[in-house]
């Protein structure tokens, strides 16, 4: 979905773009509960999954910013390297719990700005610089085993689909952005493994 998402970003089509990096969400979401179940998990597959997040959460994500000067290019370059570290660095030797927000969930919270707001690219920038904040910041995020998890997870998770596949722009951009939001400021209290 990544690579997808950047073609349709090179070629202006930034709504396209969102689109195809909610579809990576939700894949993200599922791809490791689909690997466990199937017994199908292995090193490579680990590897390209942190190349499919790089890809779709760093460098998509990215090119929504539409970096047309140098400020507007170096905000885009810290993004993608705060996704970067983020991805080397997110084991916190707990438990189930992430180090920094995931990157995924500061890509849905971005994408869900630009449809809400028809790709007001100030509000968007001031959003990419506080998830860039909170992806390298030392806070503990629970991991986000959605499908193996309580049925109320499970539903967030089907309502998401929904979204994508059935309702309008500022339908789906509330919806991801509520999903990412309580996420990013109630992490162990809404998402925890114990909730």
């Amino acid at each position: 979905m990544g690579l997808s998402s950047i073609l349709c970003s090179l070629n202006g089509q930034y709504h396209c773009a969102c689109w195809l990096l909610l579809i990576g969400f939700l894949l993200d979401l599922a791809d490791g509960a689909v690997a466990r179940q199937l017994n199908a998990c292995s090193a490579l597959g680990a590897k390209l999954d942190d190349f499919a997040d790089f890809t779709s959460f760093g460098l998509a994500t990215a090119l929504l910013l539409q970096a047309h000067g140098i400020l507007d290019g170096l905000l885009a370059i810290v993004y993608v390297l705060a996704v970067f570290s983020r991805l080397c660095f997110f084991s916190s030797g707990i438990p189930f719990m992430y180090r920094g927000l995931p990157c995924p969930y500061a890509s849905s919270l971005l994408t869900g700005t630009y449809l809400l707001t028809g790709g007001n690219l100030v509000v968007l920038r001031i959003a990419a610089m506080i998830m860039i904040l909170f992806m390298v910041d030392q806070g503990f995020y629970p991991h986000d085993k959605v499908l193996e998890s309580q049925l109320w997870k499970k539903m967030v998770y089907a309502g998401g689909i929904l979204m994508v596949l059935f309702s309008s722009y500022s339908v789906v951009s509330l919806y991801y952005l509520v999903w990412s939001t309580t996420y990013i400021f109630f992490p162990v209290a809404l998402w925890s493994c114990k909730v």
